[in-house]
């Protein structure tokens, strides 16, 4: 069984880093992100953007940044950097946008990186991310399992067991993202802290793991998110189900959210039903109305993001792979792709 890479390493890690952005370490100097360059006219021509560790990020990226090519924009390579300091970056000016916000699970890292002050969100690249807890339908269906407190009980847990101490290993995501903080506060809430381990890590290796377990007849617990390659191959009602949470509850950052906000056809998840959005600086986007027009109109259905992280799954990931993979994304909608180019045009009156 995968483990953390030291759990305790990890969040020793991260107080760190916190420690680090506290003490005004200079951002510019920890990614290398160089001074933003302009035209005689003083309008922002370069622009600067990052993506997490998650590489499906850097595809929806890659497809903004073709868009800002063909309005006249130079491109440096996008970063690729952790959420928290994403924000910050793109706060103080280091970074002009990212593709990264997720509206409601990121409301810590807005708020905290300076808020409506310093950032905008902007358009909705992607709508309705659905997260929550899977486990395999053939135990579901033995057991009868379909909600998350029924693991309370410990013979429901070490039914998921994989290290022998007896308690249901739960896979979650990598240390650093807000679902890390919201299983945490989840299994305190629902009073599974005695009976359920959190599994976190990289969150690619751990789900490797997890299909090898599902392959060899094994249960399966795990947080999932969609879109997802994962979604293309356990599918829900057939390979796994959907677990229920008994009631909604959420850390503090997201204490106005009810369960209408965690619920997806009538089932409540227990995390937040969330779209993807561009978060830009609102200097830049004051500077440049014709890129904030572009962000408002680019879309990517869910679909497509699922169908690109299989093809990411399957080996095409290298950022040459990926830049050719947003490459055919954009001719495969040429028309609509160019209607919105045209349509961000407009919003500018002298060329950039």
């Amino acid at each position: 069984m995968i483990k953390t890479l030291g759990e305790d390493l990890m969040k020793r890690q991260v107080r760190q880093l916190i420690k680090q952005l506290t003490l005004g370490i200079t951002l510019t100097a920890l990614i290398g992100l160089s001074a933003c360059e302009s035209t005689s006219s003083g309008k922002t021509t370069k622009v600067r953007s990052a993506h997490s560790n998650w590489i499906e990020e850097q595809f929806q990226t890659e497809i903004v940044n073709i868009g800002l090519e063909k309005l006249g924009y130079e491109i440096e390579k996008p970063k690729e950097i952790d959420y928290p300091i994403i924000y910050v970056s793109v706060a103080n000016g280091d970074l002009d946008y990212s593709t990264i916000n997720y509206e409601k699970s990121h409301i810590e890292f807005f708020e905290n990186a300076g808020g409506s002050k310093k950032l905008e969100r902007v358009g909705v690249l992607t709508p309705d991310g659905i997260q929550g807890y899977q486990i395999d339908k053939k135990t579901a269906d033995k057991y009868n399992i379909t909600n998350l407190q029924q693991f309370k009980d410990p013979k429901i847990a070490k039914l998921f067991d994989t290290d022998g101490n007896g308690k249901a290993n739960l896979i979650g995501c990598n240390p650093g993202w807000f679902c890390e903080v919201v299983i945490d506060h989840h299994l305190k809430a629902y009073g599974l802290e005695d009976t359920v381990e959190h599994i976190r890590g990289q969150y690619i290796v751990l789900l490797a793991d997890v299909m090898t377990r599902y392959k060899q007849g094994e249960s399966i617990m795990y947080y999932t998110y969609q879109p997802h390659w994962i979604s293309t191959i356990l599918k829900p009602d057939q390979d796994i189900i959907w677990l229920e949470v008994p009631f909604t509850s959420l850390p503090e950052s997201q204490k106005g959210l009810t369960e209408k906000d965690t619920s997806v056809d009538g089932k409540n998840l227990g995390f937040t039903v969330d779209r993807q959005r561009i978060v830009a600086n609102k200097k830049f986007l004051a500077a440049n109305p014709v890129a904030k027009r572009w962000f408002e109109l680019v879309q990517i259905p869910a679909e497509d993001i699922n169908l690109e992280s299989l093809k990411i799954k399957e080996g095409e990931s290298s950022p040459e792979d990926i830049r050719r993979h947003a490459e055919e994304w954009v001719e495969n909608r040429q028309e609509l792709f160019d209607s919105w180019v045209e349509e961000a045009k407009k919003a500018g009156g002298d060329s950039i």
